[in-house]
C-alpha cells in the first residue's frame, strides 16, 4: 500500500472521529529532474474561461462547471460566466515538489486558492493524494479545501489557466539549478517567462524566491532586476514579511538542504538566500 499507518484524529472530547491513511512519500520517489521543453501529455484549457476547477477546488466550486478542452481540440464547449463564481486561484508555487508550503498556506490563508504546479507525475500524485487525505482528516473543519496541485508545465501553458493580474503572490522555492551551460534555457526565471509571471501578477504582488545555490540566487536576482515590471522588495519589507519564515521550514527541500549542510553535502553552499520582487506599475497601462 502506497499508504502509510492510519492516523486517528480526535475531538475536544477525546472520541475518535476521523481515521486517515496518509501517503508515504517513498513510494512516489522520482528523479530529480525533468525537461521541461520535452513534449508531455497534458490537459490544458484553450482559455482561462475553459478551465474548470471545480474537481481542485470541489468546496469553492460547484458541480455545474464547463468542460475541461484539451489543447489542440476543436470541439466547441459552453463557456462559465466570470460571474457566475468568484473564487480564483491568486497563490500559486510553481514547481511545488512535494507540498509542503501548499500545505503550509493552506492554513495561513484559509480564504486565498493556493495552486501548486509540479511536471513530475509521481510528485504531483503524492501531493494530490497528500492533500485528498488532509481534507478527510480536516473534514470537521474543512480546512485544506482552498489548495490543490495541477500537473502541468509553467514553461508553456500558465496564459492558458490564469487571466491577467489574477495572481496576489507567487513561489520559486528551491528551483531546478540546471547547471550545464546548453540546460540554462530550462530554468524557470528566465527573461521570456517573466513576461508570463508579470501578465499573470497583479499591480503589487509579490514574487517569493529561495534557493541554496549562491549561482542560482544571483541568476533570479539579475533577470527580476533588470525587468521594468518587477521591483526587488528593501531587506526590512523581506524581514516583516509573514511567510518569509515559512520559505525556510515548510518545503521538503528546505530540510533537506539543511540536513545536507550538516553532513557537507550540498550541491551549493549550504546557506539559504531569499529574495522578494514586487509587480510595480507598467508604465503603458492606461
Amino acid at each position: 500500500s502506497k499508504m502509510a499507518s492510519k492516523q486517528k484524529r480526535s475531538d475536544d472530547d477525546g472520541e475518535v472521529e476521523v481515521e486517515v491513511d496518509m501517503p508515504q512519500k517513498k513510494y512516489y520517489r522520482q528523479r530529480a529532474h525533468s525537461n521541461p521543453l520535452a513534449d508531455h501529455n497534458f490537459e490544458t484549457p484553450m482559455s482561462p474561461e475553459h478551465m474548470n476547477w471545480s474537481s481542485l477546488y470541489p468546496a469553492f466550486f460547484g458541480e455545474k462547471s464547463i468542460k475541461q478542452v484539451s489543447e489542440g481540440s476543436s470541439n466547441e464547449t459552453e463557456v462559465a460566466s466570470s460571474s457566475s463564481n468568484d473564487s480564483a486561484v491568486t497563490f500559486l508555487d510553481i514547481g511545488c515538489g512535494y507540498g509542503g508550503m501548499l500545505v503550509e498556506l493552506g492554513t495561513m490563508y484559509p480564504k486565498n486558492l493556493i495552486l501548486g504546479l509540479e511536471i513530475r507525475v509521481k510528485v504531483s500524485d503524492y501531493v494530490k493524494d497528500r492533500i485528498l487525505a488532509l481534507r478527510k482528516k480536516h473534514e470537521k473543519d474543512g480546512s485544506y479545501q482552498n489548495i490543490a496541485v495541477l500537473r502541468t508545465n509553467a514553461m508553456k501553458f500558465l496564459p492558458n489557466f490564469f487571466r491577467k493580474g489574477q495572481m496576489e503572490k507567487l513561489f520559486f522555492l528551491y528551483p531546478d539549478p540546471h547547471f550545464k551551460k546548453q540546460k540554462l534555457r530550462w530554468r524557470i526565471i528566465n527573461e521570456t517567462l517573466l513576461a508570463e509571471y508579470a501578465y499573470i501578477l497583479k499591480e503589487g504582488g509579490i514574487v517569493y524566491t529561495i534557493t541554496d545555490v549562491v549561482e542560482v540566487h544571483h541568476w533570479m536576482a539579475k533577470h527580476f532586476e533588470e525587468h521594468p515590471l518587477f521591483q526587488r522588495m528593501s531587506d526590512s519589507e523581506v524581514d516583516s514579511d509573514p511567510i518569509v519564515p515559512k520559505l525556510y521550514e515548510s518545503t521538503e527541500e528546505g530540510r533537506k538542504v539543511a540536513r545536507n549542510k550538516a553532513a557537507g553535502k550540498n550541491h551549493g553552499d549550504g546557506d539559504v538566500r531569499v529574495a522578494l520582487f514586487r509587480r510595480i506599475k507598467d508604465p503603458f497601462d492606461s
